[in-house]
């Protein structure tokens, strides 16, 4: 297997922690993940970044975006919101249940379609612009 490939599972009962940082877990150098998860009253510190943007999505429960000025966004789940560098935030949990929430952070510019393309595994040659190549049928269920 290639040393290029790491993989990590979600932390099921990660609520004692509240957070758990899964870009050193996988080897990500270019931006940052992690798992928030809350229990209902649980809040996350209010915090800015300088540089980076996050992206937060729900993934079970509700989350409260609380922001400067009283302004407040509730998410549910597979709702997704980004938070630019220079806004101060916190993460509430108001509701019945627990929150869990995957967290993606990150500061540059993004490379755009970088990627190489093949029909299948056995297509030759150096790949194609993946726009360039019909998306596969489906295997048997």
């Amino acid at each position: 297997m290639s040393q290029d490939i790491a993989y990590a599972r979600l932390e099921a009962d990660a609520a004692e922690h509240r957070f758990q940082r899964l870009r050193a877990a996988l080897g990500v150098t270019s931006f940052g993940i992690n798992q928030i998860v809350l229990e209902p009253g649980q809040r996350m510190r209010v915090h800015i970044h300088e540089r980076q943007e996050e992206v937060y999505l729900v993934l079970a429960g509700a989350l409260t975006l609380r922001f400067d000025a009283g302004e407040e966004r509730v998410l549910e789940p597979g709702e997704l919101a980004r938070v630019g560098p220079g806004v101060r935030r916190q993460l509430v949990n108001r509701g019945g249940e627990r929150a869990e929430v995957l967290a993606l952070g990150g500061h540059g510019e993004h490379e755009g379609r970088d990627a190489r393309a093949w029909g299948d595994w056995d297509e030759p040659g150096e790949g194609r612009s993946p726009a360039d190549v019909p998306l596969p049928g489906d295997e048997p269920a």
